[in-house]
């Protein structure tokens, strides 16, 4: 069933309240004034200058404008003016993904190419490529975990997915240790996504090596995985060939020669996701782009729009217009008791 959306632009949340406006007309109108008789008053020496005032008030026209704009400010107030922004189509889903990214020493190694062809380190192409993939989750819950030594949690499972992406891109190579935690890694993405209520959960985890580090063995935290509902997919990183130079000259070596790929896909295969191998920037975002079929975002949409309370604006100008009001009505007595005062002296 269809939801009616408010109009777009300036309106008044309880317009409602607007029926109070001629309340003070209403109450002067048909209230007597309060009889003095027989009542005790307490003089005090400003007493004269404050009577002064509020005579004023009801005998100057102007001030008599004034406390009607503060009493139309207040109402305003009161019925919660708002602006209301363009309809937003947000994608609703049940899924929860976790990105696990592997910042420790190995993903400094210079064996990839981005757009200009001249060489970067492996966590480069990492943030390009999983920042633009992030960006179009919008709809899904995304989290970041980053993993050196330890696994760490960079940012909680968010609709913001522009704010992970930044934090991915802000990431540093060695921040989390220089060796590499594979198990602490799914372990806390576990931890983070068993009291979700989500349909879906899935893990994308990303690493260039073998588990060198951490409290859990990768095989059992993906015991854990499976028996939670986590659907985890690894993407193994690094080029096959790489040239390096040396005091002999140059020679073809493989950069990853340390990375696990047998683990990688028992991880993948235990909880029904699936391994790929990304040997450059090209393969990578071509992995990213299966995983957006493998997990779509749903087609289902819900429409939004963003609200901006404005009640603190005419607040803020009924308060104002009390002080200069105030100040206004006090300026008669004032002059008169320095009159006084100087005349005594």
């Amino acid at each position: 069933m269809a939801e009616s959306i408010p109009t777009e632009g300036l309106t008044l949340a309880w317009v409602w309240l607007l029926l109070l406006l001629p309340l003070p007309w209403f109450v002067r109108r048909w209230l007597s004034a309060a009889s003095g008789a027989g009542m005790q008053a307490l003089r005090v020496p400003w007493f004269a200058m404050m009577q002064d005032s509020v005579a004023g008030w009801m005998k100057k026209p102007l001030l008599a404008v004034l406390a009607a704009l503060i009493w139309t400010a207040l109402v305003l107030a009161a019925a919660r003016p708002q602006w209301v922004g363009e309809v937003e189509n947000l994608p609703v889903t049940g899924r929860d993904l976790l990105l696990a990214v592997d910042i420790s020493g190995s993903m400094d190694t210079q064996d990839m190419f981005l757009g200009n062809n001249k060489p970067v380190n492996r966590l480069a192409v990492v943030k390009k490529v999983a920042g633009e993939f992030i960006q179009r989750r919008r709809g899904d819950r995304v989290g970041l975990v980053l993993f050196g030594s330890r696994a760490y949690l960079q940012t909680p499972l968010t609709f913001d997915t522009e704010t992970t992406a930044l934090l991915l891109d802000e990431s540093e190579i060695g921040l989390a240790g220089r060796e590499t935690a594979i198990g602490d890694a799914i372990g806390l993405a576990v931890k983070r996504l068993r009291e979700d209520a989500a349909s879906e959960r899935v893990l994308v985890l990303l690493t260039d090596g073998a588990n060198t580090s951490g409290e859990v063995q990768p095989m059992q935290a993906t015991e854990f995985a499976a028996r939670e509902g986590l659907k985890i997919y690894t993407v193994g990183v690094g080029a096959d060939e790489m040239m390096v130079k040396d005091f002999f000259g140059s020679r073809l070596v493989n950069p990853s020669a340390d990375l696990d790929e047998d683990t990688l896909r028992a991880i993948a295969k235990r909880t029904g996701g699936a391994y790929f191998r990304a040997r450059d920037a090209e393969a990578l975002a071509d992995i990213y782009r299966q995983l957006d079929e493998l997990e779509p975002v749903e087609s289902d949409q819900e429409a939004i729009r963003l609200v901006d309370e404005l009640f603190y604006l005419p607040l803020t100008a009924a308060f104002l217009l009390v002080l200069a009001g105030a100040l206004y009505s006090m300026l008669p007595g004032l002059r008169r008791e320095v009159l006084h005062g100087g005349l005594r002296t």
